[in-house]
């Protein structure tokens, strides 16, 4: 039987468990650039299964909140669009760390780390959108959604480079291949954390 409570609730846990959500996807970028700088012949995938676990378990968490709760702080629309939002970040961390173990010697000698510190950015950027969502203060929203939109526009320069590189004959097919297939998964991790971003953003016009 639910308590008054439970059913008017004013479903302001939804703010912290976004914000958990936000911190779990930021870690898991955190641990990648680590990896990357360590230059481990044989890294450890701990550090990213364990915070996939953190999102998918606040995900659980978050549905049923919203199930149990008749009353939300935000939309319960926004809320799972947010939700889904970022949980996207961290999986494809995990998809570039787990096929990055396979292919450590082939890859020998090329530098991941300044997109992986990119993409940390990134999703410090969203994590600090989604802890200014308790306020609906637009104006630093639309400061931190633009920072956001400044580092994807950089990672998209840089692609281009790299693809102009890619083509210029420097590498063997294989290794071209593969370094052309890492570049593009932590670029569509970037593209993630851009994602998750804009749902923020309009949650903030909606609200302000």
């Amino acid at each position: 039987m639910f308590s008054l409570q439970t059913i008017f609730g004013k479903g302001n846990q939804f703010f912290g468990l976004l914000e958990q959500a936000a911190t779990a996807a930021a870690d898991s970028t955190k641990a990648l650039y680590v990896m990357l700088r360590s230059n481990d012949k044989a890294p450890a995938l701990d550090a990213f299964r364990h915070a996939r676990e953190r999102e998918r378990a606040i995900a659980d968490k978050i549905n049923e909140e919203l199930v149990n709760s008749f009353v939300t702080a935000l939309e319960r629309e926004d809320i799972e669009a947010l939700s889904s939002a970022l949980v996207r970040i961290p999986k494809q961390v995990e998809r570039f760390a787990e096929r990055y173990t396979l292919a450590t010697r082939l890859l020998e000698g090329i530098d991941f780390a300044p997109r992986a510190a990119m993409l940390e950015q990134a999703a410090l950027v969203v994590a600090e959108m989604v802890r200014q969502l308790r306020r609906m203060k637009l104006e630093k929203m639309r400061v931190l959604n633009d920072r956001l939109r400044s580092i994807e526009s950089e990672a998209d320069r840089l692609m281009l480079e790299l693809y102009r590189d890619l083509y210029s004959g420097r590498y063997e097919g294989q290794q071209m291949f593969l370094i052309k297939e890492f570049f593009e998964i932590l670029e569509k991790a970037i593209d993630r954390c851009r994602e998750a971003g804009a749902v923020a953003y309009q949650i903030a016009l909606k609200n302000s």
